[in-house]
């Protein structure tokens, strides 16, 4: 049974049921960033072998990047009428994913499964942008230019698990493991 988040009141324009649709939405992009954001830094602070320097300097400014969008939607949340919960047990109790499962290992490995932990997190927010879109224009406006800025984060994992004919590696990968093993292989 899906919780009731419709607010007391909202912004002018939208109902407060509608409200509460996005406010649930909301509430699951704001654990996925979150999540991605720990995760993002989980990997910064193990990754080790021969690219660990390009790759420990290249997730920095996506950590950056993703903390301020999971304000931008904790703000948006607030706005209409509704509690942005932003601690770790809301987040863990509420999420449908697993834990990242990639601890200490070499930087194309933590780029192999990073690169699937993107691909659900775009995949979930694409679908989020749509039944924002139905509600209203500015939440979706927020989400569309999230999914740009992920995208293109996606886009620099890749970059490193591409091969110049143009195949990735990690290219039918189902879990973080496999994508880490077929990245490295």
């Amino acid at each position: 049974m899906a919780e009731n988040y419709t607010p007391a009141y909202t912004v002018p324009g939208i109902e407060r049921e509608e409200a509460g649709r996005l406010i649930g939405l909301l509430r699951t992009r704001l654990h996925a960033l979150n999540d991605l954001h720990l995760t993002l830094k989980h990997v910064h602070w193990n990754v080790v072998g021969p690219h660990f320097i390009a790759v420990h300097e290249m997730v920095d400014p996506q950590v950056d990047r993703v903390r301020e969008m999971a304000d931008d939607v904790a703000e948006r949340i607030a706005a209409l009428g509704g509690v942005a919960q932003g601690t770790p047990g809301v987040l863990v109790a509420e999420r449908t994913w697993e834990d990242y499962s990639i601890g200490r290992a070499d930087a194309i490995a933590h780029l192999g499964a990073l690169d699937l932990v993107y691909a659900g997190v775009i995949e979930d927010l694409r679908a989020a942008v749509k039944v924002a879109g139905d509600i209203d224009t500015a939440t979706e406006d927020l989400l569309i230019g999230q999914l740009r800025d992920l995208e293109k984060f996606q886009w620099f994992v890749r970059a490193h698990l591409e091969s110049a004919g143009g195949a990735l590696a990690t290219a039918g990968a189902r879990t973080e493991e496999e994508a880490a093993d077929s990245a490295v292989s």
